[in-house]
């Protein structure tokens, strides 16, 4: 078993995986512990996350959500839709880590819906918003540049639900465990994978991977390019 990483260990070494392709603005850093110390002292009354102790929420959520980052368009202005984020897991982490995206947080729950809220006054993020609502009665005013889940459903389900959601070339991005060769093989017609990505997450002993899908005929432009990774 990996021996739990600090918050600061955990983020030099996700820096190295990344080869330089995860970078935090100042003062992410504090704003990630201040989240952490949050999401834990919620938890113990809300039961937001089966995961209570605080070295495994930095490797599974923090660092989990940051791995995705170098797979990620990088251009400001960016929006981007969390669907089923739960206790704010991606999204968070992601609008600490890129002040200049938008990021929205789906969630049908109340209890997880007020705490995401509550985490981002308390957090100060301009950047972020917390939806209490289901993705099929979900009305934003304008589409997103990606989608992103994780642990929300299967991939047809994720792109039969939340595919309405994507401006034109949008991306929809799935984070996943293990390969998810059947869930991709059951994918509805409409929609292709364009990258299948293999993360590296410092001090989590399991697999993860990113399932980089859009809408079949959409051309990607480049301003939602797919970065280059290593590809499975």
């Amino acid at each position: 078993m990996t021996a739990p990483l600090a918050l600061g260990e955990g983020l030099d070494r996700l820096r190295t995986l990344a080869a330089g392709a995860v970078t935090l603005p100042a003062g992410a850093s504090a704003r990630l512990a201040q989240y952490l110390a949050l999401l834990a002292k919620w938890n113990r009354t809300y039961n937001l996350t089966a995961i209570r102790e605080p070295e495994r929420m930095i490797t599974h959520h923090v660092l989990d959500a940051l791995a995705v980052l170098a797979h990620l368009p990088q251009r400001d202005g960016l929006r981007l839709l969390d669907v089923g984020s739960g206790g704010g897991v991606p999204g968070i982490p992601l609008a600490i880590a890129r002040p200049g995206w938008r990021v929205v947080m789906l969630d049908s729950n109340h209890k997880k819906g007020a705490f995401v809220q509550q985490a981002v006054i308390e957090l100060s993020l301009a950047n972020a918003e917390a939806v209490v609502a289901r993705v099929e009665d979900y009305a934003p005013a304008a589409p997103f540049d990606v989608v992103i889940s994780r642990a929300f459903a299967d991939l047809a389900t994720f792109a039969a639900t939340s595919a309405r959601h994507l401006a034109p070339g949008g991306l929809l991005v799935a984070m996943k465990g293990v390969h998810p060769d059947e869930e991709i093989a059951a994918l509805p017609a409409g929609i292709r994978v364009v990258a299948t990505r293999a993360l590296a997450v410092p001090g989590l002993d399991a697999q993860r991977h990113l399932i980089v899908m859009t809408e079949d005929g959409d051309a990607t432009p480049a301003a939602v390019a797919v970065p280059d990774a290593v590809a499975r």
